[in-house]
């Protein structure tokens, strides 16, 4: 009795857990938290180099103005002081002549003329002019300075120009982001719309937009029947006609938009097809105009589509359907009012897949459209490659991550809120 009691209060109580075997247990769930940190630490450099921070120097370049900061430093200290109204100082004549004499590179010369001359016509030509005419005279006066720019070129007495300068001083601005939304700043500074003849960039993230919202909903008319169909198919006839849905994800969108050149020209083979079948007189056009942009978006875009349907679709039991028509619901019925809302999820999946991908398409537009179809994308490669304005490019980036971002948050939320009353 007495060895049986001394075992039993030796003994650990149940379902303590002795000291040495806590530590082991730590040491063994530290181990497979760093072992699953190792094998995502390559994804989560990746996305680090190749996403985050690309995507933070484009907000940042967005909003970076150094052309006219770092090359004209004592002009703008000197216009700091200027009312914008007057004519500038002499002084600021003489700063100028300073800091272009300063200039060793021609590229930093012709980096601040384009920068000047995207905020006034004109202002190219007039920097590199003057910069190719230095070096003035030794020791003239601020007077004799101002002289010799008049004589120069005229042009350096209008203020337009001395405004510009002076707008630009910041290294920060927001005028990029302002100018894609059909915003300015005026000389004193305050945001103001731009003049009526002057607003672009609103109709065509207005024309982005529509293109985008039309062809999500054509491609969620077409992709839902054949999801459904597909759902409703065995495993292997379904795997064999997706191999057919999946066909485009191994084409490049340059040939198959490309290929739609082809089909969808005067002489292409749909419209000689129309014709010999006696539907049409003449042929119609669906090159370069806004209906080839979406029928090569759509026809590119579908899968997208597809497969969020067909996955949900998949996970909805039959059984659903078959016991709503034998409680004495129609097979219409049914299926709009038991069988759709549980696909609702598969439908805000690709309806966000598709729409945010369209808005930033710049090939199909590009190539199928004509001038009035062009996307938001299309302008950000023309400031990129043709007017090298980086600072626009990166804004009209900006608004497109903007929206992209807006509308998955929307997405989210009402996601959800359905979860939630469900």
């Amino acid at each position: 009795m007495t060895t049986t009691t001394a075992n039993f209060v030796s003994a650990p109580a149940a379902g303590v857990i002795p000291g040495d075997l806590k530590a082991q247990l730590r040491r063994s769930q530290r181990r497979k938290k760093a072992f699953a940190i190792s094998l995502t630490l390559p994804l989560l450099v990746f996305l680090l180099a190749f996403f985050i921070v690309p995507i933070g120097a484009l907000l940042v370049r967005a909003v970076e103005n150094p052309e006219v900061a770092s090359t004209l430093r004592q002009t703008v200290a000197v216009l700091d002081t200027w009312d914008r109204t007057t004519a500038p100082p002499e002084a600021a004549y003489a700063a100028l002549i300073a800091d272009l004499s300063a200039i060793t590179e021609q590229a930093d010369a012709g980096n601040l003329a384009r920068r000047l001359n995207s905020e006034i016509a004109g202002g190219r030509s007039l920097v590199m002019s003057t910069f190719r005419a230095l070096p003035f005279e030794a020791n003239l006066s601020p007077a004799q300075v101002k002289a010799r720019m008049l004589e120069l070129d005229p042009r350096w007495e209008e203020l337009g120009y001395w405004q510009a300068i002076a707008k630009n001083g910041s290294r920060w601005t927001p005028d990029y982001l302002l100018t894609a939304v059909d915003l300015k700043r005026n000389v004193q500074g305050d945001i103001v719309q731009v003049d009526p003849e002057s607003a672009a960039f609103f109709n065509i993230l207005t024309r982005t937009f529509s293109i985008s919202a039309v062809v999500t909903l054509a491609c969620l008319l077409l992709g839902y029947p054949l999801a459904y169909w597909l759902s409703t198919l065995s495993a292997r006839q379904a795997n064999m006609l997706m191999i057919l849905v999946l066909v485009p994800f191994w084409t490049s969108v340059l040939v198959r938009s490309a290929a739609w050149i082809v089909l969808l020209q005067n002489n292409g083979l749909i419209n000689r097809a129309l014709l010999e079948l006696g539907f049409i007189s003449q042929p119609l056009p669906l090159l370069f105009n806004r209906l080839g942009v979406i029928i090569a978006m759509v026809h590119i875009l579908l899968p997208f589509m597809i497969l969020p349907l067909y996955s949900v679709m998949k996970s909805v039991p039959p059984t659903y359907l078959r016991a709503a028509v034998s409680l004495g619901s129609s097979p219409l019925a049914a299926f709009f009012r038991v069988y759709m809302p549980q696909t609702y999820p598969g439908m805000g999946a690709g309806g966000l897949l598709v729409f945010i991908l369209s808005i930033g398409y710049y090939v199909t537009p590009a190539l199928l459209g004509g001038a009035g179809d062009q996307m938001l994308s299309y302008y950000i490669a023309q400031y990129t490659n043709v007017t090298v304005n980086w600072g626009m490019a990166c804004a009209l980036g900006a608004v497109l991550l903007s929206a992209t971002l807006v509308l998955y948050a929307v997405y989210r939320r009402v996601v959800k809120s359905e979860l939630s009353l469900g």
